[in-house]
């Protein structure tokens, strides 16, 4: 994929702010928990399969990009303290579900998972071994820091079970890794995947991000350049998204300066061109993968679904998020638990599941939840198929949005069918924006303080 000067100029006119849908509303719209038996009724009676999400929030150091809940500190025993805390919370959970629930996924999150030792993950593995069944085939994958990885901790992450892994490259140059706080030499990330394949890794995915200080389009093609030669299954390249209202750290990568709107326009040009011209399917928004990945077998079979982590395959799963800041999702709640450390702990010793805010979704919220999510994932809507499905004219129903995506289907972003419409090459980039036209809860219009949509 190539992009046009056409494609540039539609990027100007479409780069607002605007929601990630990794949820539906998004997370702005949870509110304090007042009725903690509601976000989990469905939860409790359901028999269906569970993705696990374990948030393991420890770093080192603070890169000054980073978004994510973290804690920093070099003291591994508070990783062992918040283990026996994870501990409980695993206990409360499984008393909540229904006995039999088979796990088919499981990721682990951060922060950064291997600050954890080798002994604290045999630890956390067994804890969830003991809680939990798991699918002989369950998918299990985990994100590194290649700065801090050991041949133990990948072998303590293979024994269990986990044979998919992400690492945050971010940017190769030494320039922009020292004006980000985060110095990582080739090596390193040679090193880690190295020990990842010769551990039975299948599936590994290299992080970038693009609209850093320092980045030029001359050296992000270097950046690129190595990372392929690492030859990863995966890549996700996101848009640096600069919230120094919600990130105080970020407000330090302003003394470098940072991109201009044409560089980074620049730079996710190079993006798309240098990968898609490597062999890499353009999945959508910021991710891409090898044709034989089983994230293009997903979204081919319409399987492919968005969470809290980006793209993921085996869609329809509930989520169920364990440690501070975690989500967890079901079929018509979200939970997120308690960000403090210390109030998550004062949950813990009351002996309640440590969530601080949540959403109970409406029939509508569902009903959009699932056309966002499949629209983003299957970049196509069969309208007839909706409507069966929920009990609704699709076209009467969603008037409103199919006349806001009368502009878009102008700009050659989607095509409309007899049957419904699909979302062309040019318009996997604006898979947000099309998105927005069914979010009953913001205007396409709308500033907020989301990142930038491209």
């Amino acid at each position: 994929m190539r992009l046009t000067r056409e494609d540039i100029a539609l990027i100007e006119k479409y780069n607002r702010p605007g929601p990630r849908y990794t949820s539906y509303p998004p997370a702005n719209h949870f509110a304090p928990v007042e009725d903690a038996d509601a976000l989990w009724a469905s939860t409790r009676t359901s028999t269906d399969p569970l993705s696990l999400y374990v948030h393991l929030p420890f770093c080192e150091t603070l890169c000054w990009f980073c978004g994510c809940h973290t804690l920093t500190t070099t003291d591994r025993g508070r990783a062992g303290d918040y283990l026996d805390w994870l501990a409980r919370e695993i206990e409360i959970t499984a008393r909540e579900l229904r006995p039999g629930r088979m796990v088919e996924q499981l990721h682990f999150g951060g922060g950064t998972p291997n600050f954890l030792t080798p002994e604290q993950l045999d630890r956390l593995g067994d804890l969830l071994k003991t809680h939990f069944t798991f699918a002989p085939d369950a998918e299990c994958s985990v994100e590194l820091d290649p700065r801090r990885l050991s041949p133990e901790h990948v072998e303590a992450f293979a024994r269990m079970g986990v044979s998919r892994a992400s690492f945050g490259v971010q940017d190769c140059d030494p320039a922009v890794q020292e004006a980000i706080h985060r110095v990582q030499p080739p090596e390193q990330n040679t090193a880690a995947m190295r020990l990842l394949r010769e551990n039975g890794f299948g599936s590994v995915n290299i992080d970038l991000i693009y609209g850093l200080p320092r980045q030029s389009p001359e050296s992000f093609a270097r950046t690129l350049d190595e990372v392929l030669a690492l030859v990863p299954d995966r890549f996700a390249i996101f848009n640096y998204a600069h919230v120094p209202w919600m990130k105080p750290a970020q407000k330090i990568l302003e003394r470098h300066g940072l991109p201009s709107p044409e560089t980074k326009l620049a730079l996710l040009q190079l993006c798309i061109e240098t990968l898609t011209a490597a062999g890499y399917v353009y999945i959508g928004m910021d991710h891409f993968a090898r044709p034989d990945d089983e994230l293009v077998r997903a979204q081919n079979e319409k399987t492919l679904q968005r969470n809290f982590q980006g793209y993921s395959t085996r869609a329809g799963l509930e989520i169920c998020g364990l440690g501070i800041s975690a989500i967890s999702q079901s079929a018509d709640a979200y939970r997120q638990n308690e960000k403090d450390l210390t109030v998550y702990k004062s949950a813990l010793e009351a002996a309640r599941p440590p969530v601080a805010r949540g959403y109970v979704l409406t029939d509508e919220d569902q009903l959009r939840r699932d056309v966002i999510m499949r629209l983003m994932c299957d970049l196509e809507l069969d309208f007839d198929t909706f409507g069966a499905r929920w009990g609704i004219d699709f076209r009467t129903h969603f008037a409103p949005a199919l006349e806001q995506l009368q502009e878009p289907a102008d700009d050659g972003l989607i095509t409309f069918t007899n049957s419904g419409l699909q979302v062309t090459e040019r318009g996997r980039l604006f898979l947000r924006n099309l998105a927005l036209c069914f979010d009953a809860y913001l205007e396409p219009a709308t500033t907020g303080r989301y990142s930038r949509t491209v």
